[in-house]
């Protein structure tokens, strides 16, 4: 039974979607929270698995709340899903650099919804790599809202540096390998490395990451489907 922590300032949301989510087999609502702060406090107290957070909330943000979340997490820290309406939300971008598992569109139809809780539950990451690409193509030429000086890609080999390369476009592990012609066993390995040498908790920090350091470049990205990536 996957325990699930739903926060949204709007009474009428969190009511919604704890009901859907408490009516769905093997999954378990622990605690509905309003704000970032009571996220936060909820989290600790209560050990979800998994977080429906919602970005834009008075106080306390999301983004901040994810932050706090995850970088004081002991053990088995919760996968973090952002809610996010994309249209207005410039924040989603810093959520996923602050560790948080993936995101999904307010308007997602419910047995996606409660897939993706499903999937992130597992450990799988749920990243829709069409709807990150642009999210971050959206926002790579604007002024930075947060000043954190992205990792130095030097430690990097140069097979590490082309496999973040290319998770940056949105390809799968399956894709990579193919593309490089290698097992996908030995791109979640260069994967693993990379992600240890930068300090990173997620995939979605990864792709964050190659933009920020011009790694990767809008424009330059393929044209998956969306996928929850392994």
């Amino acid at each position: 039974m996957a325990r699930v922590l739903v926060v949204d300032d709007q009474i009428l949301v969190r009511a919604g979607l704890a009901a859907l989510i408490r009516a769905a087999p093997g999954l378990d609502v622990v605690g509905e929270a309003s704000d970032g702060r009571d996220a936060v406090a909820q989290a600790a107290a209560n050990l979800p698995e998994v977080i429906l957070m919602d970005v834009r909330m008075p106080g306390l943000d999301g983004v901040e709340a994810t932050r706090q979340i995850l970088s004081t997490a002991c053990v088995d820290p919760p996968k973090v899903i952002i809610l996010t309406t994309f249209d207005l939300d410039e924040y989603v971008y810093a959520a996923l650099r602050a560790g948080a598992s993936g995101f999904l569109l307010k308007d997602t139809a419910p047995e996606r919804l409660l897939a993706a809780i499903h999937t992130v539950a597992g450990g799988d990451m749920l990243f829709a790599p069409s709807v990150t690409r642009r999210l971050v193509e959206a926002y790579a030429h604007r002024p930075r809202l947060f000043t954190e000086t992205p990792p130095d890609l030097r430690p990097l080999t140069g097979r590490e540096r082309e496999v973040l390369e290319l998770v940056a476009t949105g390809m799968t592990n399956a894709d990579i390998a193919r593309r490089i012609m290698v097992s996908e066993a030995t791109v979640k390995t260069h994967l693993s490395r990379t992600m240890t040498k930068l300090g990173l908790s997620s995939r979605a920090q990864a792709v964050v990451v190659a933009y920020e350091t011009g790694l990767a470049t809008p424009g330059n990205a393929g044209s998956p489907t969306d996928v929850e990536c392994r």
